[in-house]
């Protein structure tokens, strides 16, 4: 964090000193809520959890070497005592974002955010010090975490934006207002809770609503409800996406025989040749959107093209490909799913798959309310639409949904089998999974099935060639990041 005085830091949320002898005292180290850890020189942040409280372990950071806590209530060490330390945290968050002068980019959409993110992050980190979210921190905790992390130096700030309702992201910009906003896409992630698309279109909006006359919104014109937003900001627009409509473009996409996206990079300054390290053709449209966002920010168009190509994937368990050393391929995609991204993952799968067995390990998508039953009955039937050898349906009524959508697509009612938990999805596959088989685990975070795809890569047998173990493709045992 840049450096600020506990007198400072009181002022710029609206709180009170206690038990501080010297106000001029001065944060400049990370800003935590876990007194585990924290560093000397740090700020702990004291939230009342439904099981622990942090105001119990202030005398601990503080012996720990926080300069003070962030808390609710006295406490009896140096601390500023807010009304609501969530709104407390978020005020600081907007004081350093505004005395430090770097350029704020914001993003949303339903689906392909962490990802973007990432991408967005490791273009821009080439031309100035960049901050960013690791996995998913959007929200009124995580977001002003990330920003808080920022230094002096610090050129570009870069935040994804979630929502559960209308005027969630309204009130993140007021926290870290952006200069550059992208939204990604409006799909079914959260209906249930929104009601409908146009919800939560009016909901992902309110990102470019929150933008100056002088900033820029990243719109993908291959999605009617984001391309529409445009009427909604006083910013500049830019386009992007595979539509002729939109400025910084796709053309001659495909994928290679591994599953990686390539294609030409088109913008009004010159065109270049893009092959992503990531796997699935859903990364086009995200690198679509990095590419716009970059260029904004002064990067040429081959260079951008470059760094595109170069770029790993920095988040775990989306898309996450494992080459275990028998030749079984795991993608452990299970951070989270929603019917968009489930969708995308089973393409990638069969992408990726041809000529080979493929396995889909699908579980619950949460949140889609009364569209539940048509959106896991759709999911299992494309499942068999596109040749998809197995699908596993693991856990309850969700996902008898699935496995019913696949028996009702399919032929021989052998395209799908339900298991009741992961630890049953882990005894069939350990059982009937071939080496060279290609196995897609994914479902909603709460499903746990990321254990499915640990299981299994940690059941690599003798490779054919007599080495061992399995790696991460992508990872630094390749050459990457």
């Amino acid at each position: 964090m840049i450096p600020l005085t506990l007198a400072e830091i009181a002022q710029a949320v609206g709180g009170s000193m206690h038990d501080i002898p010297d106000p001029a005292a001065r944060v400049t180290g990370p800003v935590v809520l876990d007194s585990r850890t924290v560093k000397p020189g740090g700020l702990f942040v004291a939230f009342s959890g439904e099981k622990v409280d942090g105001h119990d372990f202030a005398r601990q950071a503080v012996a720990d070497g926080a300069v003070g806590v962030l808390a609710a209530r006295p406490v009896g060490v140096p601390a500023v005592v807010v009304e609501d330390v969530t709104a407390g945290l978020g005020a600081l968050a907007r004081l350093v974002v505004e005395r430090l002068g770097a350029t704020v980019v914001a993003l949303t959409g339903s689906a392909g955010k962490t990802s973007t993110k990432d991408l967005i992050a490791q273009l821009l980190e080439r031309i100035g010090p960049t901050v960013y979210p690791t996995g998913s921190l959007n929200n009124e905790i995580g977001l002003p975490l990330t920003a808080l992390r920022a230094e002096l130096g610090t050129r570009h700030l870069v935040l994804e934006m979630g929502a559960r309702g209308i005027g969630h992201i309204r009130y993140l910009t007021g926290l870290t207002p952006p200069r550059i906003g992208v939204v990604l896409n409006v799909g079914t992630a959260h209906i249930g809770e929104f009601g409908g698309r146009e919800a939560i279109a009016q909901a992902k909006g309110e990102l470019v609503e929150g933008l100056p006359p002088d900033g820029l919104a990243v719109l993908n014109a291959d999605d009617p409800l984001v391309a529409a937003m445009a009427t909604r900001t006083r910013a500049r627009t830019v386009l992007f996406g595979e539509s002729p409509e939109a400025e910084v473009r796709a053309t001659d996409v495909r994928l290679t025989t591994a599953g990686h996206p390539s294609f030409t990079l088109r913008t009004p300054q010159g065109s270049a040749e893009v092959t992503l390290r990531l796997y699935g053709e859903h990364h086009v449209s995200n690198a679509l959107a990095a590419a716009a966002v970059s260029r904004e920010l002064g990067m040429p168009v081959e260079e951008i093209a470059t760094a595109l190509s170069e770029a790993g994937a920095l988040s775990r368990w989306r898309m996450e490909v494992i080459e275990r050393a028998d030749g079984v391929t795991i993608v452990n995609d299970a951070y989270n799913a929603n019917p968009d991204s489930v969708r995308a993952a089973l393409r990638a799968l069969a992408a990726m798959g041809a000529g080979r067995r493929t396995w889909a390990v699908l579980g619950e998508m949460a949140e889609l309310g009364d569209d539940s039953l048509a959106e896991h009955d759709a999911v299992g039937r494309l499942a068999v639409r596109l040749n998809v050898t197995r699908l596993v349906a693991v856990g309850g009524r969700e996902a008898a949904w699935l496995d019913m959508g696949a028996k009702n697509e399919g032929s021989w009612g052998e395209e799908s089998v339900l298991v009741s938990d992961a630890d049953a999805a882990i005894d069939l596959l350990r059982t009937q999974v071939r080496p060279g088989d290609v196995v897609l685990v994914k479902a909603s975070r709460a499903v746990g099935l990321e254990r499915v795809a640990t299981a299994l890569a940690a059941e690599a047998g003798p490779p054919p060639d007599g080495g061992g173990g399995a790696r991460v493709a992508g990872s630094e045992d390749e050459g990457g990041r």
